[in-house]
């Protein structure tokens, strides 16, 4: 499960890969660990074209994931979009797309203690983006701040290839790495989804330093 990942580069390289883009993010640092429920720059769709906006990270959790809990703290990683509760954001105007310069996945071994991997598709750490879905929601993400309404963003995952795989033979994200990719994700049909929810060709990762 991908709970890390990363954004070194910065707006002009987001807005360069989509034609008329409406920038809403406002004035976007670095970003080197971008975490479960922190805020992060998503694309959607708007009512004239593309929107960049801030987003909080972790989409509402299925009923039984809530039962005797206060709050809900969100899910990062969707897998399984047959199930009805993904279902309703998997229509074109709630998928989005996440931009990302690099992301981790623990390594769990006996006796040692887990540890994140970091992957990117070059040493560079070239832009890409993960094929996600958004939505506005109201709920309880923390006791102290009590009821919020917030748009709130997740992305898909899929078997792992080769390189993730060897870290995390679960599961890594679905990447998009050229904009005809992203423009796909953002406009197929939904019966054409599960078609894209794949992983990406083995040697197409690196591991990398997480200081470089």
């Amino acid at each position: 499960m991908c709970n890390l990942y990363s954004l070194t580069k910065g707006q002009d390289a987001i807005r360069g890969w989509f034609d008329g883009i409406e920038d809403n993010a406002g004035n976007l640092p670095p970003m080197p660990g971008i975490y479960p429920d922190y805020p992060a720059p998503v694309v959607r769709h708007g009512d004239g074209g593309p929107v960049l906006e801030m987003m909080r990270w972790g989409m509402p959790s299925p009923a039984f994931a809530l039962k005797g809990k206060k709050t809900d703290r969100g899910v990062t990683n969707i897998r399984n979009i047959a199930s009805p509760h993904w279902r309703r954001w998997l229509v074109r105007e709630h998928r989005c797309v996440v931009p990302f310069t690099a992301f981790s996945e623990p390594l769990n071994r006996p006796g040692e203690r887990s540890r994140p991997v970091w992957f990117a598709l070059g040493e560079d750490r070239p832009l890409a983006f993960f094929a996600g879905v958004w939505t506005q929601w109201t709920s309880v993400r923390k006791l102290k701040d009590g009821e919020t309404t917030d748009n709130l963003y997740g992305f898909l995952t899929t078997e792992p290839n080769a390189e993730v795989g060897a870290v995390h033979p679960k599961a890594m994200p679905v990447i998009l790495t050229t904009p005809d990719e992203v423009l796909t994700w953002l406009s197929a049909e939904t019966a054409d989804l599960p078609k894209l929810q794949r992983p990406l060709p083995d040697g197409a990762l690196q591991v990398i330093d997480p200081e470089d």
